[in-house]
């Protein structure tokens, strides 16, 4: 069976019909269009074995999601925000609410998704930066990246500048924009400000890009705008972030870090991280570690953030000077 993290949407869809038994899977198929009906079926069909490690994590992944889903409902974004990063991690949760309320909205621009960033830098290209930003901030991370990466570096800054700086945008102009850029896409309904772009838009597309990218409009940004370019900086890896690094990276960090630093940042971190921090150390280290935690008690919030930074700024210096290597977006690194 296809590992999890390469799974398709269908292909989770369809491990987790398998897994619930006829009964249920047929209550749900009732829910489903015809064409949903007729792709998870075909994956259904498709598969032959499905391994117990796959379908407990596609099972925990649905729950997680049914979990975030319920807390949006109960208090909107950011309660559901506040008590999903407790039990999920500040990384997972911001991924997981992004996924539905992406689901649940119909944004502007959706009939540039489909089209092939290369495309899409060929068609938009020539338009005013922003234009470019406005569009961009309506795009999945992803693509946005791929269509700023292509784009000619001397603008490269100024757009994410201006996506960082964007905040609302009346739905005239957004129709105004759509109507000259793609015809056929419908017309833009609403009477509320749709809210896109802002500098955590910015930090989402920039964690997509390649490191040359990300490197030429921050120092492009620093010379405009030092503040912007230290925020988004503080922005583009956080403490929780650790977790995307392999085992020689963070032990490689663990080198550099002082041991009272490194238990009052843990004390605002997930489980996971704590294990996964743990598991790189030796037993003694592991034990020192924990029973540090233990003697610091309560520690204000203000001093946990100040030491989480100060880490993150140790993994970005490594990753600046070469000895570790940060995983980007749609790039198969390796550590050097």
């Amino acid at each position: 069976m296809t590992k999890h993290k390469k799974l398709t949407g269908r292909q989770k869809a369809a491990i987790l019909l398998i897994s619930i038994g006829p009964e249920l899977s047929a209550k749900v198929m009732k829910q489903l269009s015809e064409e949903d009906i007729e792709k998870i079926t075909y994956e259904i069909a498709n598969i032959d074995v499905v391994d117990a490690e796959t379908q407990q994590a596609v099972l925990k992944e649905f729950l997680e999601l049914h979990e975030v889903q319920y807390y949006l409902v109960k208090g909107g974004v950011e309660y559901a925000k506040q008590v999903l990063e407790k039990s999920l991690g500040p990384a997972k949760a911001n991924e997981y609410i992004r996924k539905l309320t992406a689901a649940t909205k119909r944004y502007p621009f959706s009939g540039l998704r489909k089209t092939d960033p290369k495309h899409l830098v060929n068609f938009i290209g020539n338009e005013h930066p922003q234009t470019i930003a406005l569009i961009l901030s309506y795009l999945d991370p992803e693509q946005a990246a791929l269509v700023l990466s292509e784009l000619p570096q001397e603008t490269q800054a100024e757009i994410a500048k201006r996506i960082a700086n964007m905040e609302t945008t009346s739905p005239e102009i957004i129709k105004e924009v759509e109507a000259v850029l793609e015809r056929k896409l419908s017309t833009f309904v609403g009477e509320r400000f749709t809210f896109a772009g802002g500098i955590q838009t910015v930090v989402d597309i920039l964690n997509k890009v390649d490191r040359g990218t990300e490197r030429t409009i921050i120092e492009t940004l620093e010379q405009d705008d030092p503040e912007l370019a230290d925020e988004i900086r503080n922005r583009l890896f956080v403490f929780e972030d650790i977790n995307i690094l392999d085992d020689m990276a963070i032990r490689r960090v663990l080198r550099e870090i002082d041991m009272k630093d490194l238990a009052k940042a843990l004390k605002g971190a997930s489980d996971e991280l704590l294990n996964r921090i743990l598991r790189n150390m030796s037993k003694r280290a592991g034990e020192m570690l924990q029973e540090e935690m233990e003697f610091l008690g309560p520690v204000r919030l203000r001093e946990v953030e100040e030491a989480q930074q100060s880490i993150v700024q140790i993994i970005r210096r490594l990753d600046e000077a070469g000895e570790i290597i940060i995983s980007r977006g749609g790039e198969d690194e390796v550590i050097v």
